[in-house]
């Protein structure tokens, strides 16, 4: 039950959502590595350690938290949902322009009153050997600084294999100038390297960028102890089970073998 309301000052009439999908790819040879993979990533990615990499984020962007609510699930996986609110502070240009959000090791941003919500999908194909972490993340706000701020952090905080990012400003504003591109807000290493794709309609405010990690290195793909007696013959079958897998979900469709 709601006990008290906060006061809003000002109105602005924009919604801006962001919402992106981060996938980890990795391969695990036997059934004990398969659930050891499963277990470590419920134990990296609870909803204790996601409440704290959102608070960093809500921390980041200098918002307010009014409300956290998170639950862990049976058998995997994890959600975790904040609501939160502006501080009393003028945006810096920094903060408003098209520009890359803040690193890890960086600070400073703002986001309007809104909520961040993350879960998490932790599993394993049944016959490949293929596991998948996907990790889906909503930003939204009401406020003058775009939750795009907060995409350059999040992408480094998780591996990320690929990126599925999808924003829409909702409402009508008389402000002609708009974004061109997501990749704008993102840094020059996440560019290089990342092959990536925007498809963008600008007349509805709708933006979507396909983002896949361009380097492929096998050893960093290969979970448990049992990968290290993969045959060559076997290891190349690996490989292109892997680059498979990522090719379709990064087109989001099935891909010929």
């Amino acid at each position: 039950m709601v006990k008290s309301k906060l006061k809003l000052h000002g109105f602005n009439n924009l919604t801006k959502s962001l919402s992106f999908n981060i996938y980890d790819i990795c391969y695990a040879e036997t059934q004990e590595d398969q659930q050891a993979y499963v277990e470590y990533i419920d134990e990296q990615y609870d909803a204790q350690r996601l409440t704290q990499i959102l608070t960093d984020v809500v921390e980041i962007i200098g918002a307010n938290i009014l409300n956290i609510a998170r639950q862990d699930y049976e058998p995997q996986g994890a959600s975790v949902t904040i609501l939160i609110s502006e501080q009393p502070v003028t945006p810096t240009d920094s903060q408003i322009e098209e520009s890359p959000g803040p690193l890890p090791e960086t600070i400073l941003a703002h986001l309007d009153k809104s909520h961040i919500t993350v879960h998490t999908y932790p599993e394993i194909h049944p016959v490949e050997g293929i596991a998948t972490f996907r990790v889906d993340i909503d930003v939204s706000t009401c406020g003058v600084i775009s939750p795009l701020k907060a995409l350059n952090y999040l992408i480094h905080r998780f591996d990320s294999d690929i990126v599925t990012v999808d924003y829409r400003v909702r409402g009508f504003t008389r402000d002609v100038e708009g974004i061109n591109s997501i990749q704008n807000y993102l840094s020059e290493d996440t560019r290089s390297a990342y092959q990536m794709t925007d498809v963008n309609v600008y007349q509805e405010n709708l933006f979507h960028t396909k983002m896949l990690l361009k380097d492929f290195e096998l050893e960093s793909y290969l979970f448990g102890d049992a990968t290290c007696n993969l045959s060559p013959e076997q290891r190349g079958e690996v490989e292109e089970r892997l680059r498979h897998e990522m090719l379709e979900i990064f087109y989001a469709r099935n891909m010929p073998s």
